[in-house]
């Protein structure tokens, strides 16, 4: 998302080989960045001069040029040199790379399982207990996120492997405010509020929900992010775990009745726009549109910080289409639970300089710097929030200081046969039909194959 002020600053990209990037916002110049955190690293590390990192990640075109704009300040610290590739083809390329002997000081990975499967295989380096400690107090549900970097390395002992930097929110449900100010309706705060919104608007002759889970071959994975968020809702943090490795098998009672609750939004003909034989077929980018219709086609629709990349031309986050947190339940038991997504940062050398990289990523420069521009959001508790760039932003990050509880994609999380595969087959079968428990015992037979 771009804003005035990312129109005032010039972007430079660090180009491979070396050459050191301007610096997007002048040091001292802005006083919303922790500009003494970055004095304190350098002094910290005055051996790194004319010394070298690299570094290599799936983010090309923007995403590149943000990240490098943030090494810069690293280089400008230390004196020391990053050199950046981005792929697209990262997921193969860090495999190749890695058993071949000639992986990256660095690499951005996305998905945990990648960095748990690289790291009992011996590629990545344990990053220690203090920097995962560090994690655990510096980051809003901390345990969390230490968690999602800890795995078993090649001798079975688990280790602190990956550093998360820069987070994504999917417990969201969008609205147009002027549709919910016309009708009356208040923002619900407790997940029995959303359902008893929900039951209000049906009841009133209009239809609540917009849900479109069609994505060419990848289609049902809308379907999947309802499921996981649900799962957070209706049972623990240690369940949704247990859920992800199949300790916790896909057709247990409780993965069964997060389906079927799913289904009470889905699969009721007065809740969904165009009813539940249109779920399956409409198109993920296109669904929230109903939204923007007038009269309203819909009043909600649940999906990640992304979406509004989909919503039409000109529309202003925060006035024409804004979000609220979709709701935990209302006893606490279950805390505030958010689903989402993000980067680790692995180390897979002996470099000093991407030790000190890592480093670099504690300090909250690094992170209000990227911040202050546009795309990111962090669980960091240490950084000034009033470094983004807009108030959307701004709340994003609020939604990941206030969760008591982090959860990363669940299907991201399971084997791709299943996550990918059978997770996302089921749940369009699912709206199309089938109950819950067959689709949850066809989703079990798959994983059982993989054992």
């Amino acid at each position: 998302m771009r804003t005035s002020f990312h129109a005032t600053v010039a972007i430079a990209a660090l180009m491979a080989g070396g050459a050191q990037a301007q610096l997007v916002i002048e040091k001292g110049s802005d006083d919303r960045i922790d500009w003494q955190s970055l004095e304190d690293f350098g002094a910290a590390h005055p051996d790194l001069q004319g010394q070298s990192v690299t570094i290599l990640a799936p983010w090309l075109g923007p995403d590149q040029e943000l990240f490098t704009s943030i090494a810069a300040y690293f280089e400008d610290a230390t004196g020391a040199t990053v050199n950046y590739s981005g792929s697209t083809s990262f997921e193969q390329q860090i495999v190749i790379d890695s058993e071949a002997g000639s992986p990256p000081d660095i690499a951005v990975l996305p998905q945990p399982g990648l960095a748990a499967d690289l790291a009992s295989k011996g590629y990545l380096r344990d990053l220690g207990e203090d920097t995962a400690q560090w994690v655990r107090d510096n980051y809003a549900a901390g345990d969390s996120w230490a968690a999602l970097g800890t795995y078993a390395g090649k001798d079975g002992t688990e280790h602190f492997f990956a550093f998360p930097y820069k987070a994504d929110v999917k417990s969201l449900v969008w609205y147009v405010p002027e549709n919910f100010e016309d009708a009356g309706y208040e923002i619900p705060t407790t997940y029995e509020d959303l359902k008893a919104l929900t039951e209000q608007i049906a009841a009133d002759g209009e239809t609540p929900w917009c849900i479109g889970l069609a994505s060419g071959g990848a289609t049902g994975w809308p379907a999947t992010d309802w499921v996981e968020d649900l799962m957070l809702r209706l049972n623990t943090p240690e369940d949704y775990d247990a859920w992800t490795t199949n300790a916790l098998p896909f057709n247990d009672p409780k993965v069964v009745k997060a389906i079927e609750e799913f289904g009470w939004f889905a699969k009721n003909p007065d809740f969904v726009a165009g009813g539940p034989a249109s779920v399956a077929s409409n198109d993920f980018r296109e669904s929230p549109a109903g939204l923007f219709a007038s009269p309203p086609a819909c009043y909600m629709h649940r999906q990640a910080s992304f979406i509004p990349s989909f919503f039409p031309e000109g529309t202003v986050v925060g006035e024409d289409a804004d979000f609220f947190y979709f709701p935990a339940p209302a006893d606490g038991s279950l805390g505030q639970p958010v689903l989402g997504g993000g980067t680790l940062f692995g180390v897979f050398t002996d470099n000093p300089v991407a030790l000190a990289f890592i480093d670099f990523l504690k300090t909250p420069a690094a992170h209000e710097l990227w911040m202050a521009q546009s795309g990111f959001t962090t669980p960091y508790t240490g950084v000034n929030m009033d470094a983004y760039a807009d108030d959307t932003q701004r709340r994003l990050g609020q939604v990941l200081l206030d969760a008591t509880v982090f959860r990363f994609d669940g299907s991201d999380l399971m084997p791709g046969a299943v996550g990918a595969g059978a997770f996302w087959t089921g749940m369009v079968n699912f709206v199309g039909g089938a109950s819950a428990q067959d689709v949850a015992d066809r989703i079990q037979q798959t994983w059982a194959t993989l054992k």
